[in-house]
């Protein structure tokens, strides 16, 4: 086995380049590989792991697969609390509004709606123009 070859690193990594390039393994073949691989003495098996191979570029690809599908879901997720939330505050500054144009006090609206009296002010002002 390649492991058990004695070459230089430069000439290990073509053969195993060669190998990642020209030699694609189905699932079933790359599970009987991974049996195999698991039979060997524990150093050989490292040994095999420590050269650059297809299973590193795979895993790349499917860990940027699923940290994009993650950020994607999270990103809705986000978008949609972030949407709920400016649509309460847009609710509640109607709410404010219509109080405001109905001749409401600035205290009564401040006690109904939970918003502080300066945002109540800024709004008074934009009702009022």
């Amino acid at each position: 086995m390649l492991s058990r070859m004695e070459m230089d690193p430069a000439r290990m990594d073509l053969l195993y380049g060669f190998f990642n390039t020209y030699l694609y393994l189905n699932a079933k073949e790359e599970e009987q590989m991974a049996e195999e691989i698991a039979k060997l003495p524990k150093e050989e098996a490292k040994k095999l792991f420590k050269n650059p191979n297809v299973y590193y570029e795979k895993g790349k690809k499917e860990g940027i697969e699923e940290g994009i599908e993650k950020g994607i879901e999270q990103g809705l997720v986000q978008g949609i609390e972030k949407g709920l939330e400016q649509g309460i505050e847009h609710g509640i500054k109607k709410v404010i509004t219509n109080m405001l144009q109905k001749g409401f006090s600035d205290e009564i609206i401040a006690d109904v709606s939970g918003v502080d009296r300066e945002e109540i002010k800024k709004l008074k002002r934009r009702v009022c123009d």
